[in-house]
Order: structure tokens, then sequence, then C-alpha cells
């Protein structure tokens, strides 16, 4: 009779953490920020179906990177969490921690259980309330660990360094317009050598507080996205760098407070495509 095979819990768990933390890296990077109005979703995705950020329910929205089949699967989950809670109980009773609580839970009994493979995700969790300080960002990894954030978060690809970029340049109470540029620089800059990233290349929507809906969330077009980068400036927005410039603050609004936007997107699923990119992280 052979003897089984033995690997220590220790072993097995860091072995399934790496596993993870490949996968994830292999993708490219998405970045919530908070602004004055709302919150800020930026991602580099070259697909136009395939959506790295979805809106969950009226001030939620959910931001995911990492295989698509997987992290669909988690968001087709919430959002029928949240209906269900909201058609049940009240719409107030849906709320981004309770959501983020339930995809911990998932996503730790994934990464425990030794029958299948840990999820190669890492998502985020947004809510916008009444003021910036009541805006909530959570972050959660393959293991099904939370944070809740603030200011700013990236994850997938070189999200250090990206993240780095963005502690540099950050400053609370940003404009839009700055906001969307500061995003794309970091994207840029994860590397050694800098890209300058086009609006197709690039996934942007917004949880803005301003809007009258009862749904907040948002797409930017790649028109509205374009005309944006042209009318910043080629660095940070000047309030992002001087951390005082209320006045080019004003201008950033203003010159983008007319800027037409896509219509909300519909929260049908959208089935990941047969052939085998769909293996390739998003």
């Amino acid at each position: 009779m052979s003897v089984p095979f033995y690997v220590s819990p220790e072993q097995l768990m860091r072995d399934r953490a790496d596993f993870a933390r490949k996968g994830i890296a292999k993708g490219r990077s998405a970045i919530a920020l908070q602004y004055a109005d709302g919150i800020l979703f930026v991602a580099e995705n070259r697909s136009p179906a395939l959506h790295k950020v979805a809106e969950i329910y009226d001030r939620m929205a959910f931001a995911a990177v990492g295989r698509y089949n997987e992290f669909e699967n988690l968001r087709i989950a919430g959002v029928r969490l949240a209906d269900m809670r909201g058609y049940s109980y009240d719409r107030r009773d849906v709320t981004g921690r309770a959501l983020a609580n339930a995809y911990a839970q998932t996503l730790g009994a994934i990464f425990s259980s030794g029958g299948e493979k840990p999820l190669e995700v890492e998502i985020l969790v947004a809510e916008i309330g009444a003021g910036p300080a009541d805006d909530q960002i959570y972050r959660l990894t393959y293991d099904g660990s939370i944070a809740d954030v603030r200011g700013y978060a990236v994850m997938g690809g070189a999200a250090e360094t990206v993240a780095e970029y963005i502690g540099e340049h950050y400053s609370d109470g940003i404009s839009l317009a700055g906001a969307v540029r500061l995003a794309v620089d970091a994207l840029g800059h994860d590397s050694t050598e800098v890209r300058e990233l086009t609006p197709d290349q690039l996934e942007v929507a917004v949880l803005d507080r301003t809007r009258t809906q009862m749904r907040k969330f948002k797409r930017i077009s790649e028109e509205s996205l374009a005309g944006i980068l042209s009318e910043s400036s080629p660095a940070v927005d000047a309030k992002s760098e001087s951390g005082s410039g209320s006045d080019a603050s004003d201008s950033s609004e203003s010159s983008t407070g007319d800027t037409p936007v896509a219509p909300p997107a519909d929260d049908a699923p959208v089935a990941p495509p047969e052939d085998s990119d769909d293996d390739r992280p998003l």
C-alpha cells in the first residue's frame, strides 16, 4: 500500500494564493477613485462587450479584474441578491457593506476548499452616499479578505506601480476631469515605458451623486472621454498637483457639465465568448 503524498496546510494555502495572484497579475489594471461628486471607475479594457465595470443597484457599482467568466458570475449573483433584498424589504436596505460581506464569504469558502481551484479575481464594491464622507469602497481579494479603502483603489496588473503614481498626485475634492486625467495617466505609467492610452482602450464609468435619477451609475462614452482628455491638462488637473487650485477645478467641472454621456448599461449579463480568448484574464 503506497503512502499518500502529504502537503502541509500552510504550504497548500501558499500555493493556492500564488496561483490566484499570478492569474490576476496577467490582467490589466482597474482603478476606483473618489472625486468631488462621486466615484470614478477607469479600467484598461479593449473589449467593447466584456465589461469590467457594471452597475449593481441604485447607488452601487461593481468592478473586477481577472478571469471574466468567474467575476461575471459573481456580478450576476450580486445583482440577484440586491434585487431580492430590495424587493423583499426596501430599496434602502440594499447596502454595499452587505453585498461586500456576501462576496467575502463566497470567495473565502472557495479559497479554503480543497475540492476546487481558487477564483482568479479581485473585485471592488462601491456605494455613494449623500456626501464624499459617506462614500464606501470595499476591495475584496481572491481569499475573501475585505478592506474598506478611502480615496482610491487599484487592482490587477501592475497595481502597486499604478497606486504609487496616483498617491503622488491625488487630492481630496478633485474634479471629474482631473480624476479622469489622473487615472488615465496612472494606467499609462504601469511600467518603465510610459504609454499613451486612447479612449477606445479604456472603460470609464461613474457613480454620480448629482444625478436626479434614482440610479446613479452611468458610463462615459468614447466621444465624451475624448473631449474630457483633450480639454484637460496634459499632466494632471491643477487641483491634484497643488491641492488648492479651486479655479482650475471649477473650470474643469463647467467644461464637462454638458458633456453627453451614454445611457446606463443594461443589467442583462453578457455571455462570455465561446473561443479560447475567454481564458485570458481581463
